[in-house]
């Protein structure tokens, strides 16, 4: 068990990976469908689901793994998924410098679906955005359209 929770509470490590924005790309970079999986941090009970993790970029464009990256990099400890879309948000926000940032996460919760209420098939989505994605009522409706989310 001790070696079970070990492997669920480390992440690989990666080293950021930035290409100048050379062609001024200027659009939406999204990755939807990512697997995620953490840990209630109240209940120690995992949670899984799917993040979509999208940008616009600035001067510089990431390696499309490290969308991937950052978000295993957070799940990887006890955690509420309030917190985890906010982070991997703040941090793309902070190491990218981009004109927004969004982040959905829709998880199933095993401390909501195996104990307490039993709400089998019940999901939680959380959402994080910042910039265009946040102040423009296109751009947001465009990160959500292409998440597969309707809004």
């Amino acid at each position: 068990m001790a070696q079970a929770y070990a492997d669920l509470f480390t992440s690989r490590p990666f080293d950021l990976t930035t290409f100048p924005n050379d062609e001024g790309y200027d659009e939406l970079v999204l990755a939807r469908g990512l697997p995620v999986r953490s840990v209630c941090e109240h209940h120690l009970l995992p949670f899984t689901g799917v993040a979509h993790i999208g940008y616009m970029p600035g001067d510089h464009i990431l390696g499309l793994s490290k969308l991937a990256r950052v978000l295993e990099h957070f799940a990887c400890r006890p955690q509420v998924q309030e917190r985890l879309t906010k982070q991997i948000a703040e941090w793309l926000g902070e190491h990218l410098n981009p004109k927004g940032v969004g982040v959905v996460i829709e998880a199933e919760h095993s401390c909501m679906t195996l104990r307490g209420v039993q709400a089998t098939g019940s999901s939680t989505v959380t959402s994080s955005l910042s910039g265009l994605l946040r102040d423009d009522p296109s751009s947001r409706q465009e990160f959500f359209a292409l998440a597969g989310l309707h809004r």
